[in-house]
């Protein structure tokens, strides 16, 4: 039962809540008993700006963060409060927030998957430094509380009384205003911006229920963060969820419970409800791991990768693989169960140019002597990368839509394989070849299918920036795409939109490719203004589902080849090609 503690990436995370309980607990009765659970969420989400300016410029995620919810608290202190109450000034000030933060991350840096992992938190990923942070807003929040709770706890009560014996000051909410945001900026790596609320109001809110004494309830809400965070980790483990969504679900079950026993009775009966529900809902929450297969345990990012090492290990081969069809690589946040899997494993296959970064934390965290292999170091053929923004890199990471790429990787993977395993190396080869036949011959037929449609029609938008590699290959022409960038995280502005309809219209395409792993709404509402077709889907990042048309790396680019040649002819013309199986 208590196996996920003897994980150190459990452990770390474990450390990093209890720390974190301390200044949840004593802040969030301060926060409940002044109203300002708004703000404290808010000043969480205002922490966006300073994110994307420490991603865009290169410095320390955490100092942007601090900075920009300072800005917020004094910001929203500031104002006058006289007619607005601190919901009103709150708003006004995290609409402004926002709305810079979005402006930095579309237009001016284009953010993306860092930017997001910081807004939901990701305990698996804590190191020394956000510990320490933890450890400063815990002790800040002790001896502020020493100082300033008795003034604090007057202002909160009897605003008058306050002012009147100078407990009221400016500066004592500002100091106030500024701890919630040190402690709010201190949380981002464990829970994210958008859900830290789940430790600075819900626990304190819970036990506000049962007790009226300050004392009593900020002992109690400490307690309680504690429990609750040590409790959500474990259970994200066993249900490989992400951890900080769910603490704040525990956080919201456990309130509800407490709040239907203070309904029922304030008494042991009340009290010895709560305590049978709790305990029922964590009885059914466990849940194991699956077994493997046999053979020798591998880790493949990716569901072209995971295929490809499919094909050659066969069933001397256990693969475990960590995205699932239609996952958004761009935007993965790494699950309890990748690392745990990772521990046994001899290979690691990951993508390279920085599309999976994240594997390297899975390896270490995991504390695996897995090798890890970057097939897109050693590659035939290669296009441009993004020359700026989180997903910087040399060259495109989506290499696999170019067949002769993926036989490259493919025998780089029976090479490893032969390596790791040497007794079983002819079975290896023999299904590399088998496989390599098959990536020739869907390189030629996509070939010939492209060849039949007139240059001057091959023209081509997609979702995203993700098909270089095929167009290169067979002589597409990329007129744009709906998000200018490698990446699904960064965001269009106005005026991209406004370019690329404009472009799409002077030169005639006919066809706009929606992506399988994207929403296509806005694919389709530049399709109906251009009278372009949107009618015809691509795998873009992942490969599709069991059932689908790309339910392999053979079926999915002959897929992708079947809706360009449609599009592109009008539907006039498709692609099937032989030999593939």
């Amino acid at each position: 039962m208590l196996d996920p503690f003897q994980l150190p990436f459990v452990q770390r995370g474990l450390v990093e809540v209890l720390i974190l309980a301390i200044p949840a607990g004593l802040l969030g009765s301060l926060i409940v008993l002044r109203g300002l659970a708004f703000f404290s969420h808010a000043v969480g989400t205002a922490a966006f700006p300073g994110l994307v300016l420490a991603d865009g410029l290169g410095f320390a995620a955490p100092l942007g963060a601090f900075g920009a919810a300072v800005a917020f608290s004094a910001g929203t202190a500031a104002l006058p409060r006289r007619r607005l109450g601190y919901d009103s000034l709150t708003a006004l000030v995290l609409v402004g927030c926002l709305a810079s933060g979005v402006i930095l991350a579309s237009d001016v840096f284009r953010s993306g998957s860092q930017i997001e992992s910081l807004l939901f938190g990701s305990l698996l990923l804590i190191d020394g430094r956000d510990v320490v942070l933890a450890a400063i807003a815990a002790g800040a929040s002790l001896v502020a509380m020493l100082l300033l709770g008795p003034r604090w706890l007057a202002a909160g009560f009897d605003p008058l009384v306050a002012q009147s014996i100078g407990a009221g000051s400016r500066y004592l909410e500002l100091t106030l205003l500024g701890l919630i945001a040190l402690a709010s900026t201190a949380a981002l790596s464990a829970v994210g911006a958008l859900l830290v609320t789940a430790l600075f109001v819900i626990p304190a809110a819970t036990v506000r229920l049962w007790t009226a004494r300050l004392t009593r309830w900020q002992i109690a809400s400490v307690l309680l963060a504690a429990a609750e965070g040590t409790i959500g980790l474990w259970l994200s483990v066993k249900t490989d969820a992400p951890p900080g969504a769910t603490i704040a679900t525990l956080s919201g079950g456990v309130f509800a419970v407490a709040a239907l026993a203070r309904w029922l009775a304030p008494t042991r009966f009340g009290l010895g409800a709560a305590a049978i529900a709790v305990v029922a809902v964590l009885g059914g929450c466990g849940g194991s791991g699956g077994s493997g297969n046999g053979g020798i345990e591998v880790v493949a990012t990716t569901t072209q990768i995971a295929d490809f090492v499919r094909e050659v290990g066969g069933d001397k081969v256990q693969v475990d693989q960590i995205l699932q069809p239609n996952t958004d690589p761009h935007d993965y946040e790494p699950r309890p169960s990748d690392v745990e899997n990772a521990a046994d494993a001899k290979l690691a296959f990951a993508n390279g140019d920085n599309l999976d970064g994240w594997v390297e934390d899975v390896i270490s965290e995991s504390g695996s002597d897995a090798k890890l292999v970057d097939l897109g170091a050693r590659l035939p053929e290669h296009v441009p990368g993004e020359s700026s923004g989180p997903e910087a890199s040399k060259y495109d990471p989506h290499w696999w839509h170019d067949p002769r790429n993926a036989e490259a990787a493919v025998t780089d993977i029976e090479r490893q394989l032969s390596s790791a395993d040497p007794k079983d190396r002819r079975i290896f080869r023999r299904n590399a070849d088998a496989y390599l036949a098959k990536l020739r011959a869907l390189d030629r037929g996509i070939g010939r299918c492209m060849a039949r449609i007139p240059a001057s029609d091959r023209k081509l938008v997609t979702d995203h920036d993700a098909f270089g590699y095929f167009a290169k290959r067979y002589r597409i022409e990329v007129v744009g795409a709906v998000i200018p960038s490698q990446t699904t995280q960064a965001q269009p502005s106005a005026k991209d939109v406004s370019d690329l309809t404009r472009l799409i219209e002077q030169q005639g395409v006919k066809a706009i490719f929606p992506e399988s792993s994207i929403s296509p709404k806005l694919a389709k509402a530049i399709a109906a203004q251009t009278g372009a077709s949107a009618d015809y889907t691509l795998y873009g990042d992942t490969l599709g589902p069991s059932d689908s048309n790309g339910a392999t790396y053979l079926r999915m680019e002959q897929a992708n080849a079947d809706a360009m040649a449609r599009g592109f002819s009008g539907g006039k013309r498709g692609c099937r090609i032989a030999g593939i199986g």
